[in-house]
């Protein structure tokens, strides 16, 4: 019998979520998918969470009011990088492959797409993580190359891809045209509606 699926709810981090962040990066799989380092401590993310500026999106994901993951969308920088950022995401372990890091995955682009308009959203994740870049490919992100021996885990290196997701930059309406193209309708339905009345 199928497990039900969970109830994800989506919300932003604030400090209170320290300790529950600091928990999941305690879990052994969550913390060799990050470049996070063993014993983490609850006021180094009670600080990262106060700290963030206005475009940083760290947001958490609860089950039953607990939470069990979250997901960094920071800009990757001023001027000619403001169309990109960058994806860092983690799930605690009791809580991978059931739809956590879809559901995390899924407000971020939303907020990209629809609020912050980013062309290119960028990510790195280590090659044998394969749960991640299944996910990661299912949201149209591609692997752009390999970093080799790109970080020390576990008493060896690892290498990670570079992926990103590119999406066309929306293009400005000239001006007028919607007004035109609203007056058109109008014309064409006028003209419809007098046919069938003779």
């Amino acid at each position: 019998m199928a497990a039900r699926p969970l109830a994800i709810h989506v919300r932003r981090a604030h400090p209170g979520d320290a300790e529950a962040i600091m928990a999941a990066f305690s879990t052994p799989r969550a913390m060799a998918g990050t470049l996070q380092l063993p014993y983490p401590s609850a006021e180094l993310w009670r600080k990262r969470i106060a700290d963030q500026g206005p475009e940083d999106f760290l947001l958490v994901a609860e089950v039953k009011g607990q939470v069990v993951g979250n997901l960094g969308l920071h800009p990757a920088g001023r001027a000619r990088r403001r169309h990109a950022a960058s994806v860092g995401m983690s799930v605690r372990d009791d809580f991978q492959n059931r739809g956590v890091g879809t559901a995390l995955l899924r407000a971020a682009l939303d907020v990209a797409d629809h609020w912050l308009n980013y062309v290119r959203l960028e990510l790195t994740v280590y090659t044998d993580n394969v749960p991640a870049l299944a996910l990661y490919r299912k949201f149209g992100f591609v692997v752009e190359g390999t970093l080799v021996g790109y970080a020390y885990r576990n008493g060896r290196y690892v290498d990670t891809y570079t992926m990103a997701r590119l999406r066309p930059a929306p293009e400005m309406p000239a001006s007028g045209t919607t007004e035109a193209k609203q007056q058109t309708q109008r014309k064409a339905t006028k003209t419809t509606r007098k046919r069938t009345t003779t």
